[in-house]
């Protein structure tokens, strides 16, 4: 047996064969098993990107998130970073009860106050990847001067709830493998714990919850007052692509923030590309080179385009810039020396169609920079177009102040919700792009300090932000429970970006629900919304009885038998979601949600309906006036079809309840089919 479970499940983990599961399932009690998967991981300036600042607003509503425990789960963390700190730091509350494992007593404090590894055949939570030194410092990390990557960036890096406590799990190995059997574990001994918030940048492709991990393991938590904040995934631009789709797990896409590390990219014709890069020359050199392609060759079309580890063979590579093609099985900063090793001075890493606008600012071992796939085409023409194409690589550093941002980024995993399509999914959109925060090591090779920063992107940076803001709400709101919490986050969401046009997507066009969710993430203002949709726990028995799920396949999240046909079951567009997901045929739907006012105790809400393309929605009552705080009203909402149109397709709106002081947005995604 590798681990036993008591609060995610009552079961174990063991190696065992297809014959010894055959036998199991004879025994009494049984009720399932499961093979083992494995799944896949999925800042100085985002804080106040964000609106906190210091002695004011939700840092000082919240105290910077004190008191509250964040349970990491990833890979491990390096102790001693300067980003967990405790300077400043209270003891952890009396609730801890968790530990720092043997070997590693001696690191923790009162910052980093447990730490434990499920890595199998490796009991040390030292972080070999950096990816959970990254999450952690993120979501949490203290106050520390002077952080920057290559002299990029530079400034003081801090975490979102810089004074919450940190809880590390390693669930996954160097290679950023995490098996469910290690999840499941750590999930388990946190809510023992005493964690209050779950941050877990990691995930695999969708399937039924019954069968998944981490949504089997977040129901136990969440029953136990514990928020799930969870990565949406990588998967984008594709749609049905995102994970962690759970009602009960906050899901997280990822978006730009408005710094850029701006690099440029200047052609022998003087035309002249802008790019992203986290590289920065000790001097400024902006001499000519020549250009040499990769994919020249075209007996070779799967590895010298993209400049794999040892493709690179023509010596005359030597003393150029290689133009390389981005390859998503690969790192970009692998790439890159991939070129060094052949000789060459510098690269161009042109991006995929599929990542329009969408680059990557990475710590490169050469000059070089990220450009879009529309300028790298461009890029190449010019090649083509002479016999000594040259170009030479600029890098401007740190700018701030891109008014079309927040952009939704092209790997943001996308609706909609496969396991639950009555559930809209993403919930909402946070910053997940060139992040800058705590690392392992040097990326700039300097060897005489601790403080070490790294710049990546993906759903598993913009999740720990959330999880710091759920710190922040928690902290500031300890009567909460995760379903008020989450629901604050996503009625109080931007929908415009900084220049107040709708928040674009990686194609520069208005992106659409299954890309924003709710919106971007406001923390200010869902320290205050006014309503909230609390979802009783309860609720969820009706809602997974209605996904047509067998009694056993409930029994198996609830840890308990169930009859569904004992039990009123409601479709999953019922269930008291602070959005709304449904599918519309000839036939008109209503369903109900119930707010609950923790705003002003006297307040009037007036509703405000922008309907979806071709649908009629109807609510009732129109006006919600409330006497006192904690009053819950109901309101039922009708959907039908105002043509015949036989066209299949999506379109989205919104329902917004105002009042003199608040706004309180619910998204609306309709499918609309011909029957």
């Amino acid at each position: 047996m590798i681990y036993s479970y008591h609060n995610v499940m009552k079961g174990f983990a063991a190696r065992l064969t297809t014959s010894q599961v055959k036998e199991m399932e004879t025994k009494p009690g049984f009720v399932s098993a499961q093979k083992q998967r494995i799944l896949s991981l999925q800042t100085t300036h985002t804080p106040s990107f964000l609106g906190l600042q210091q002695s004011m607003g939700l840092w000082k509503d919240s105290n910077y998130g004190k008191g509250v425990i964040i349970g990491v789960l990833d890979t491990g963390i390096v102790p001693d970073h300067p980003s967990f700190s405790d300077v400043g730091m209270p003891p952890p509350p009396a609730k801890w009860k968790g530990v720092c494992e043997s070997n590693f007593t001696s690191k923790c404090n009162n910052k980093l106050i447990g730490a434990r590894s499920y890595e199998h055949g490796n009991d040390s939570p030292i972080d070999k990847n950096g990816h959970g030194t990254h999450t952690a410092g993120t979501a949490a990390g203290a106050f520390v001067k002077d952080a920057n990557v290559f002299g990029n960036a530079n400034g003081t890096a801090v975490g979102i709830a810089p004074l919450a406590h940190i809880a590390v799990y390693k669930v996954c190995n160097s290679d950023g493998q995490c098996s469910d059997s290690a999840i499941l574990a750590a999930m388990d001994a946190a809510i023992d714990d005493g964690v209050a918030i779950l941050s877990i940048s990691l995930g695999g492709s969708t399937k039924p919850f019954h069968e998944d991990g981490i949504a089997l393991a977040s129901y136990s938590a969440t029953e136990r007052g514990i928020f799930v904040s969870a990565a949406a995934g990588n998967s984008g631009p594709s749609l049905r692509t995102v994970a962690n789709e759970a009602p009960w797990i906050l899901t997280v896409g990822a978006s730009t923030h408005d710094r850029k590390l701006k690099a440029t990219v200047k052609l022998g014709n003087k035309e002249e590309f802008e790019g992203e890069s986290a590289y920065h020359p000790k001097t400024s050199n902006s001499t000519f080179f020549a250009l040499y392609d990769a994919g020249k060759n075209e007996s070779d079309q799967f590895d010298a385009p993209f400049c794999r580890p040892g493709s690179l063979t023509d010596p005359a590579i030597k003393g150029k810039i290689v133009v390389c093609l981005r390859s998503g099985s690969l790192l970009r900063v692998d790439q890159g020396q991939s070129v060094k090793d052949a000789g060459g001075v510098g690269m161009i890493l042109i991006n995929e169609q599929q990542d329009g606008v969408t680059k990557s600012a990475e710590a490169h071992v050469i000059p070089a920079l990220d450009v879009s796939n529309a300028d790298g085409k461009k890029i190449l023409a010019y090649m083509n177009s002479t016999s000594n194409p040259v170009a030479s690589i600029t890098f401007r550093g740190t700018v701030i102040g891109d008014k079309n941002t927040p952009i939704v980024a092209s790997f943001s995993s996308r609706g909609p919700n496969v396991a639950s399509p009555g559930i809209l999914k993403p919930d909402l959109i946070g910053p997940g792009v060139n992040v800058l925060a705590a690392w392992p090591t040097p990326v700039d090779n300097s060897k005489n300090t601790k403080s070490t920063f790294n710049v990546i992107s993906g759903t598993s940076m913009s999740c720990p932000h959330l999880s710091g803001i759920a710190a922040l709400l928690k902290s500031a709101h300890p009567d909460w429970s995760p379903a008020a919490i989450k629901s604050a986050m996503m009625t109080t969401t931007d929908t415009l970006n900084l220049a107040k046009n709708p928040i674009l997507d990686e194609r520069l066009i208005p992106a659409d629900i299954f890309a924003i969710g709710a919106g971007h993430i406001n923390p200010l203002r869902a320290s205050d919304p006014g309503l909230i949709y609390d979802t009783p726990f309860d609720d969820y028995v009706p809602y997974l009885c209605g996904l047509n799920y067998t009694n056993r396949e409930v029994g198996k999240l609830l840890q308990r038998k169930v009859n569904c046909s004992e039990l009123k079951s409601i479709p999953e567009e019922q269930l008291n979601y602070p959005s709304f997901s449904i599918r519309l045929g000839s036939t008109p739907q209503t369903y109900t949600r119930t707010v609950t006012n923790i705003g002003d105790a006297r307040s009037s809400y007036k509703v405000e309906v922008v309907s979806p393309k071709g649908v009629s929605v109807k609510v009732k009552p129109s006006k919600l006036n409330f006497t006192m705080l904690n009053q819950k009203l109901t309101y039922q909402v009708t959907f039908s079809k105002t043509t015949n149109s036989s066209k299949d397709g999506d379109v989205e709106g919104f329902l917004k309840w105002n009042s003199n002081r608040h706004s309180v947005r619910s998204p609306i995604a309709v499918r609309l089919s011909a029957e």
